[in-house]
């Protein structure tokens, strides 16, 4: 005969009272282990939305600082080429990128303008060269080398342009010159 389990209903002869107390806290733990799933869903969504919030905040913190030297190396080599123009009349000769122009050996450290720079590819001193159909009797460009490739992020240089100059770059002394390479002008 089927009996009830209700505690207002006697209970069977062999059956102690601990055995419902022990069916009740099967249960609560049955209750428990779904209320952590639920826990540990709600964190996970939660992680998710934090995660895609910083991802983003990360990325311009880095694009930001990687301008920021840009622009300090590029105005610390323009004072250097201006004040050799000054005293000298004239600027260094043209080199290739990566190379530095052999006047500028005692008023620029090698491992700045040698080094490969934050966005890629290397510093580039071009004098009296065509850039986008215009000629330029001072420049400095960043150029792809052999050993520095130069993926172009138009992000970065608008970043740059926005700390350096009008934030166009089409205008201004910061621009895009020939092969997609940014150039910042000293002297047209």
């Amino acid at each position: 005969m089927f009996r009830s389990r209700s505690p207002f209903l006697p209970q069977p002869a062999g059956r102690p009272q601990a055995d419902r107390i022990g069916l009740g806290c099967r249960n609560r733990q049955r209750r428990q282990a779904g209320f952590n799933l639920i826990q540990l869903m709600l964190s996970l969504a939660i992680g998710s939305i934090v995660v895609s919030v910083a991802v983003p905040k990360v990325k311009q913190s880095e694009r930001i600082s990687r301008s920021t030297i840009i622009v300090a190396d590029l105005r610390t080599f323009a004072s250097a080429f201006e004040a050799y123009a000054q005293e000298r009349g004239g600027w260094p000769e043209e080199q290739p990128a990566g190379k530095m122009p052999p006047e500028m050996n005692d008023r620029l450290g090698s491992t700045s303008w040698l080094r490969t720079t934050p966005i890629g590819g290397q510093y580039n001193w071009d004098a009296s060269q065509l850039h986008a159909g215009t000629r330029y009797k001072a420049v400095i460009s960043i150029s792809e080398t052999d050993a520095a490739p130069f993926p172009v992020n138009e992000e970065v240089l608008l970043e740059i342009d926005k700390l350096l100059d009008d934030g166009n770059l089409a205008t201004g002394n910061f621009r895009i010159g020939v092969n997609n390479d940014p150039i910042f002008i000293l002297q047209q």
